[in-house]
């Protein structure tokens, strides 16, 4: 690195460093080849008193392949039942003998239940520690008469029941619903007559003295910070590590409260919040522009700069295809370019080329023209004798390219079945105007594209200094071009866009050798995600 990167990003730079190495030895190797005592009212509307509209933002689903093979439904079928045995057995111990282990596991499953959606984590921690498991056999079994005084708070894990209330009306309850006392201490009365509906309905129930103190206790670790009048955001006090770490970390805010969060200093006690918020923010912002266009103007303040270019990195490591699917995207990974290099902020700005170049993926573009005459609407760059791949430099707004996905820093990788990453300008040209059907695949190089822009740029330069000088370039020294042919070859070297998908060697250039290009990857794994917005 040509400068000292700072602190907070020193975890980025290791990652990305190890994925710069993995993807260089990746082309290498490329190129060689309950007790049944039962009390209810209603089901608990999962209110808190945060308002309505509270956008649950739960836990965070990795990305899936989906399979309809056989086997693979076979293995899902058991690995379900066997995680409903797991919990099964940690709910029959009694609450006194649960490990932590046997918590964690019980939290893992509540969590994703209706009834624990809106309570923090130490909340649904606390209360999977009291929890008394119950199980109904018998389908159209009594599990609560009408007026029936309640004790506790229940939540339905398996099956479903049916409430025969006075004025003839019935309402079904079903897994993750829950009914039962609200959170005081006062007596309270079920309604109705409460009936199971099929075999083996099984309940988790929670004391009513335990459901009032732990639901109070996680009221008092609360903090709500507000402006105006109104709450933006409520941070939960946790304690973490065995009591070496303690604070608040945020669970609910308002969308720009959120966001302004990214920039706050979140290392010690939250240093997963950012990894979490790009997650999850698609569902309170409804464009990635906003979330952009806000760190673009907080990169203009000092303080926050390298905050702001951690998040960049982040953003563009875990969710590349926010960018790739979004030309608007695209100009503001430029921008952010720009500035970096205006800042001379060099480290960082290797970081973001690296990430960008590891985390591209091949696409295919279809086009098609009346005739061979019409005019494609973009326009490229680069070629062999250059030095460099063929890239889209510019495409025209609104045009068929621009509707179809073609991007400036575009690699064209191959039209038609011909490769493109060793080819002339004018061949390239050639092949493109020389059918009405172009298939098209291409690779987003930013990383490339500037530097065949810089060497052009420098070359243009050395030209006009060797005509404007003294001599000419027949008045060169042979060590000259030399060195301007080594270079040459470094960056072609340099520019080939890098391939994650396929272990393929390049095919050989003109000259018969063939030019191994770095290949860069990393990968960082998501976090449990906790927050809600105000929505």
């Amino acid at each position: 690195m040509a400068d000292q990167l700072p602190a907070e990003l020193a975890p980025v730079q290791h990652v990305l460093h190890r994925s710069e190495a993995y993807l260089r030895s990746n082309r290498s190797s490329r190129s060689s080849d309950t007790s049944s005592a039962y009390s209810g009212s209603d089901v608990l509307q999962s209110s808190g008193g945060d308002g309505e509209g509270d956008a649950e933002l739960s836990a965070l689903m990795g990305e899936s392949m989906a399979d309809s093979d056989d086997d693979d439904d076979m293995n899902e079928s058991i690995d379900s039942l066997m995680v409903r045995d797991t919990v099964r057995e940690c709910l029959e111990k009694d609450p006194a003998d649960r490990t932590e282990d046997d918590i964690e596991v019980l939290l893992e499953f509540m969590q994703h239940l209706p009834a624990f959606a809106n309570m923090t984590l130490a909340v649904r921690r606390a209360l999977c520690a009291v929890m008394v498991f119950a199980v109904v056999e018998k389908a159209g079994t009594v599990v609560m008469n009408d007026e029936e005084e309640l004790d506790s708070w229940s939540v339905i894990v398996n099956g479903c029941v049916e409430v025969a209330l006075p004025e003839s009306s019935q309402r079904t309850l079903n897994l993750g619903d829950s009914f039962g006392i609200t959170p005081v201490m006062e007596k309270q009365y079920h309604e109705g007559v409460m009936r199971t509906k099929v075999d083996d309905c099984q309940f988790v129930c929670i004391a009513q003295s335990d459901y009032y103190r732990i639901l109070h206790q996680g009221e008092e670790n609360t903090r709500r910070i507000e402006e105006e009048g109104e709450v933006v955001m409520v941070t939960e006090h946790r304690v973490l590590e065995g009591g070496n770490k303690k604070g608040h970390i945020v669970i609910k805010g308002t969308p720009h409260r959120l966001m302004l969060q990214l920039v706050e200093d979140n290392s010690v006690m939250d240093p997963s919040y950012v990894e979490d918020f790009l997650l999850t923010y698609r569902t309170y912002l409804s464009t990635p522009m906003e979330l952009a266009d806000r760190l673009l103007t907080w990169f203009m303040d000092p303080l926050r700069r390298d905050k702001v270019t951690r998040v960049v990195l982040l953003w563009v490591n875990n969710h590349f295809n926010d960018f790739e699917a979004d030309p608007a995207m695209i100009d503001f990974l430029e921008k952010f370019e720009s500035l970096l290099e205006r800042e001379k902020m060099v480290g960082q700005l290797r970081l973001l080329n690296i990430a960008c170049a590891a985390k591209a993926r091949s696409r295919v573009v279809t086009l098609a023209r009346s005739t061979r005459e019409d005019i494609l609407h973009f326009s490229v760059l680069g070629g062999w004798e250059r030095g460099c791949g063929i890239f889209i430099s510019k495409v025209e707004k609104g045009s068929k390219g621009e509707e179809m996905g073609l991007k400036r820093g575009d690699q064209i990788l191959e039209v038609n079945g011909q490769n493109f990453e060793h080819v002339s300008h004018g061949r390239a040209l050639e092949v493109l105007r020389g059918t009405t059907h172009l298939a098209v695949t291409v690779k987003n190089n930013l990383l490339g594209f500037k530097e065949m822009l810089s060497l052009q740029e420098n070359a243009a330069a050395a030209a006009a200094a060797g005509v404007g000088g003294a001599g000419s370039v027949r008045g060169r020294k042979t060590s000259d071009v030399s060195h301007n042919k080594r270079a040459c070859d470094a960056v072609r070297a340099r520019l080939s866009a890098p391939d994650l998908e396929a272990l393929i060697c390049p095919p050989a250039s003109p000259g018969g050798r063939r030019e191994k290009s770095e290949c860069r990857e990393f990968a960082c794994a998501p976090s449990v995600m906790r927050i809600v917005c105000f929505c």
